[in-house]
C-alpha cells in the first residue's frame, strides 16, 4: 500500500495498517528525533532520525523472520505464521515510538520516572492508534504489539521477542549500518546477508526456550557485527565532544527543573526543533554550550578499560574535586558498556553435526574483547588546567 525509498534496505513495502501507522501523529513526529541525539554537532551528515530507523528495523524484521522460519516450517504455518510476521514488523515499527528529544542523551528525566518503553505502551493505548488497528489490523490489536515489546510470549515463541530486543535484534542491525552511512564512518559496516542468512532457530537446553541462534557458517559474520558495534561505541556513540554536548543537556534538563512529558499528548508535541528552540531561548550556562557548541573543555580521561579496582579508586576522588571547584565548575562522564558481550543469555551456535554451543565457545575473538569503561571530566574554561593539574597528581596513568 505505500512503498519507501531506504537508503540501507532499497524500497521497504508495508501493508495498510503499516502505511496507515507510518502516517500517524507518533510514527511522523520521529522524523524531528535525530537517531544520535546530539551527535549532528559533532558528525554534520548525522541528521538522519528515529523515523527512517524503524522503517528500516520494520523491513529487517519480515527478512529475519522469513530466514529463521525457512527451514522450520512446522513451528508456525498458515494464518498464524502470516499474524506472526505482521506482528514482528509492527513491533519494529514502534520499538521507539517513546524516545525523548534528541534520543539517549537524556532520556531518563521523564516525569513520573517512567522511560521510553514505557511511553510506547502509552502511545499504542492512543485511541487513534487503537482506531488504526480496528480498521486495518485484522485481528490484531495494539496490545499485541505491547505485549511482544514487553517480551511477553511463550517459551516456543521467545525468537519473536529476542528478534526485535535481542542478542541479534533487528534494532542492531540497522542502526550500525545507518549510523554509519550517515557519519561518514566505516566501523558499522558488517555481512548482512551473510547473517541474516545463517541465522537459525534453536532450542535452548536448559530451558526448552525456542530462540536466535547462528549456524556454524555464520560465527563470523556475527563477529563482524560485534566488532562493528564495538568500535562504533568508541568511535562514534561515546565521542569526546558528542559526550560533552550530552552532559551539559541533561545538566539545562536538571538545572532548570525540566522534565519530558509522562502523558503522551502532551510528549507528542515535544522533538528535537521545538526543545533546540527552548536551548536557543535560555540563558542556561548549559543551554548556551550546547547552542554555540562550546562546551566545557575536556580535563581530563581515564584509560578506555579501567578494571574494577581503577573504577572504584577514581569514583572515590570524585567527591572532593567537587567540592574544591565546584558542582557547576565540572561535567563527569561515565562511558560504560560490553558492547561485545551478547547478552545475558548469549548466542547459541549450531554446528554442522547439530551439536549447540555457545558463541564464546565458538569465537576466540569475542570471548577475550573486554568492557569499555572510561570516565571523562570536563570543566569550565577558567579551572580547566586547575582540576587537570589535580586529577593527573590523584590518578596518574
Amino acid at each position: 500500500m505505500l512503498t519507501l525509498r531506504d537508503p540501507i534496505h532499497g524500497f521497504v513495502e508495508t501493508d495498510a495498517l503499516e502505511a496507515a501507522l507510518v502516517d500517524s501523529r507518533p510514527l511522523q513526529r520521529l522524523r524531528f528525533i535525530h537517531q544520535l541525539g546530539l551527535t549532528f554537532l559533532v558528525y554534520p551528515g548525522a541528521e538522519h532520525s528515529r523515523f527512517a530507523h524503524v522503517l528500516g528495523a520494520m523491513a529487517l524484521a519480515g527478512r529475519a523472520f522469513d530466514s529463521l522460519l525457512a527451514d522450520r516450517p512446522d513451528v508456525l504455518a498458515g494464518e498464524e505464521r502470516a499474524r506472526a510476521r505482521r506482528l514482528v514488523r509492527l513491533a519494529a515499527l514502534f520499538h521507539d515510538a517513546g524516545h525523548a528529544p534528541f534520543s539517549h542523551s537524556a532520556e531518563e528525566l521523564f516525569e513520573d520516572g517512567i522511560d521510553h518503553e514505557e511511553m510506547t505502551r502509552r502511545i499504542l493505548n492512543l485511541p487513534e492508534i487503537e482506531e488504526l488497528f480496528a480498521r486495518h489490523g485484522a485481528g490484531l490489536a495494539p496490545t499485541d504489539v505491547a505485549g511482544l515489546l514487553a517480551g511477553e510470549v511463550e517459551p516456543g515463541r521467545l525468537f519473536l521477542s529476542q528478534l526485535i530486543s535481542g542478542e541479534l535484534d533487528v534494532d542492531k542491525m540497522d542502526y550500525l549500518l545507518r549510523d554509519s552511512l550517515h557519519c561518514g564512518v566505516r566501523y558499522g559496516v558488517y555481512d548482512l546477508d551473510r547473517l541474516l542468512d545463517t541465522l537459525a532457530l534453536v532450542e535452548d537446553p536448559a530451558t526448552g526456550a525456542l530462540g536466535v541462534g547462528v549456524e556454524e557458517g555464520g560465527v563470523h559474520a556475527v563477529e563482524a557485527l560485534v566488532l562493528a558495534r564495538y568500535y562504533m561505541f568508541t568511535q562514534v556513540y561515546f565521542n569526546v565532544t558528542g559526550k560533552a554536548l550530552e552532559h551539559h543537556l541533561s545538566e539545562w534538563l536538571r538545572t532548570t527543573g525540566k522534565r519530558w512529558a509522562s502523558d503522551p499528548e502532551r510528549f507528542l508535541l515535544e522533538d528535537d526543533m521545538s526543545t533546540f528552540a527552548e536551548l536557543r531561548r535560555s540563558d542556561n550556562v548549559h543551554a548556551r554550550a550546547v547552542v554555540k557548541r562550546r562546551h566545557f573543555p575536556l580535563a581530563f580521561e581515564t584509560r578506555e578499560h579501567l578494571s574494577a579496582d581503577e573504577r572504584e579508586r577514581f569514583e572515590a576522588i570524585l567527591p572532593e574535586l567537587k567540592i574544591q571547584f565546584g558542582e557547576d565548575a565540572i561535567l563527569v562522564a561515565r562511558s560504560a558498556k560490553d558492547p561485545h558481550r551478547l547478552g545475558g543469555k548469549g548466542v547459541l551456535v549450531r554446528r554442522s553435526g547439530g551439536r549447540l554451543e555457545s558463541m564464546e565457545e565458538a569465537s576466540h575473538f569475542i570471548k577475550y574483547l573486554t568492557r569499555i569503561d572510561r570516565y571523562r571530566v570536563y570543566a569550565r574554561p577558567d579551572q580547566r588546567d586547575a582540576v587537570a593539574a589535580t586529577l593527573a597528581t590523584r590518578f596518574p596513568d
